[in-house]
């Protein structure tokens, strides 16, 4: 049994869609960080950067905080949505591309775009911008492909979880998906599986998946 501590954001939102693609059992204990939980000391235990989400595997002792070290531990665990061979690191660089880059940035227009409008056009400016070049960047490598990586058209991985939730806050970024085609039909190509639609309700539901 895998216990999962999450909130109702993008990258609580990455774990529980694979956790729901896996199909195994786990249980979800929120963490509601607009109250501050994240701080409480039973938290800290387990996630010392006080950040949504953490696991515990109860199967292997193993627990973890980092959105993406969490599904690189449960793809490699399940050999599931992962590709294998020199895609392998492909699938990584772009899990390191959305940790490093699509999140922050994304997250920063989040709080000046969205939150705290008028506060700072310098920073309104910076982030939108940079945020439509990363689309662009998503929608470039998407062209001809189904998927992020691997062959051919691609394979559904990790990748493409980790990014999908950051992108379905596309209204809260003032993004027209229509304005990059590749990531629209990618976006709703995802939005349709089973499992997305129910991890995008983990830990409780918010909204319906938000489609362009």
């Amino acid at each position: 049994m895998i216990d999962l501590y999450t909130w109702t954001t993008p990258n609580g939102r990455k774990v529980s869609i694979l956790l729901e693609e896996l199909g195994v059992a786990y249980k979800t204990l929120p963490i509601d960080i607009s109250k501050g939980e994240q701080h409480a000391p039973d938290f800290l235990a387990i996630a010392p950067n006080n950040r949504i989400p953490a696991i515990v595997d109860h199967d292997t002792g193993i627990q973890l905080m980092e959105s993406g070290a969490i599904m690189m531990y449960l793809a490699d665990k399940y050999d599931r949505f992962q590709v294998k061979g020199p895609e392998y690191w492909a699938m990584v660089e772009w899990l390191m591309w959305q940790m490093g880059g699509l999140g922050p940035m994304l997250g920063q227009v989040h709080h000046f775009v969205k939150y705290n409008p008028g506060k700072s056009g310098y920073a309104e400016e910076r982030y939108s911008t940079e945020a439509r070049r990363l689309y662009k960047v998503l929608n470039n490598r998407l062209e001809g492909r189904d998927y992020i990586v691997g062959s051919g058209r691609g394979e559904y991985t990790i990748t493409d979880m980790a990014c999908w939730p950051w992108v379905s806050r596309f209204e809260w970024q003032q993004i027209n998906l229509a304005d990059y085609p590749n990531v629209h039909d990618w976006y709703l190509r995802i939005a349709e599986r089973p499992a997305v639609q129910k991890g995008y309700q983990i830990p409780k539901y918010v909204s319906d998946v938000p489609m362009p």
